[in-house]
């Protein structure tokens, strides 16, 4: 059983393919533990796939994973977080921007005792308007918001214990707030400096909208957070305002019915309007609440549905593995 798995998804990478596979391979050598190499193919169009094909049949420690369409970084990490056997693994993106030389001091921090590790792009060679200040406010309000002090969320360079990633459910995002959701498990977090190196080949898969994207997205990490074992808490406060709301104005209203003899709706139909709406929506935010915690726990904690489908997966046995079988 490998000791350490290297995760990596790749999108349109040709050009850096084999480079990474390399390059990964040599440093994970001099380590001198047993690894291996989970390189997931998220729905490439280029020739990606064909050559991670390449690859796993010359090495054993590499498995290939290839996911029917593109289903997103965060599903493609899933995926090779899923089969991956190793018991510290490691998530890097497949795109050369991450330093395969910087892989010992992740596991080195693991080592120490840490569940997660995660990287700190100190120096940012990215563009300043579209992608260093969305993310500085981004990691500002997410640091803020999930208590996790750490300066960088967004990168994939990150390491993780087996049992700490395996905990946390991965959809839509969410891989770039895995600290902040091991951090309600109680996992112990550091950051370590990374550098930045420009991307050589192929374009990048970031743009303005994903920066949009993360932030509705912190607004759903920081609901998980708070309310992630009872979302009717959220939901029932809600509910609860807008029943005594509506409750207090329909007892007002009908005392001035009995006592004055007022015509309500002639004289007061704005607040009877208003009573009826609080009602009606405290109801419904409490029913929401009920239906929303059954969907999402059993979609995504009881069912265990992965997020990805698997095409086929490569894995060449090692000469040792055939001798036994």
């Amino acid at each position: 059983m490998p000791k350490y798995s290297i995760v990596v998804p790749f999108h349109n990478e040709e050009e850096n393919v084999t480079t990474l596979y390399d390059r990964v391979k040599l440093v994970m050598e001099q380590i001198g533990e047993p690894f291996e190499m989970v390189f997931v193919d998220d729905g490439s169009r280029d020739r990606t796939y064909r050559l991670l094909e390449e690859i796993a049949a010359v090495d054993s420690r590499v498995l290939v994973i290839k996911l029917r369409r593109n289903f997103g970084q965060t599903s493609a990490l899933a995926a090779g977080f899923d089969h991956a056997q190793g018991d510290m693994l490691l998530a890097m993106d497949g795109d050369l921007q991450h330093d395969p030389e910087e892989i010992p001091n992740f596991f080195a921090r693991l080592e120490e005792g840490y569940d997660v590790v995660s990287g700190w792009r100190t120096n940012r060679g990215d563009n300043l308007l579209f992608r260093r200040v969305p993310s500085l406010c981004a990691n500002w309000m997410m640091a803020r918001l999930s208590g996790v002090d750490i300066h960088d969320f967004g990168t994939t360079f990150k390491a993780y214990r087996r049992e700490v990633i395996h905990n946390i459910p991965l959809y839509g995002e969410m891989h770039r707030f895995i600290p902040a959701l091991a951090s309600w498990y109680g996992a112990s977090i550091c950051e370590i400096p990374i550098s930045n190196p420009p991307r050589e080949h192929g374009q990048s898969h970031y743009g303005i909208s994903r920066t949009f994207r993360v932030f509705f997205d912190l607004l759903t990490i920081r609901f998980l957070l708070r309310y992630m074992t009872r979302p009717l808490h959220f939901f029932g406060s809600i509910g609860a305002m807008g029943i005594l709301s509506g409750s207090f104005l329909a007892v007002w209203l009908l005392a001035l019915k009995v006592i004055t003899g007022q015509h309500v709706m002639s004289e007061h139909g704005p607040l009877f309007v208003m009573a009826s709406v609080f009602l009606l929506g405290g109801i419904q935010m409490l029913g929401i609440g009920l239906l929303g915690e059954l969907q999402v726990r059993h979609f995504h904690t009881a069912a265990h549905r992965a997020p990805y489908a698997v095409d086929r997966i490569l894995r060449l046995r090692s000469s040792e593995e055939s001798l036994l079988q």
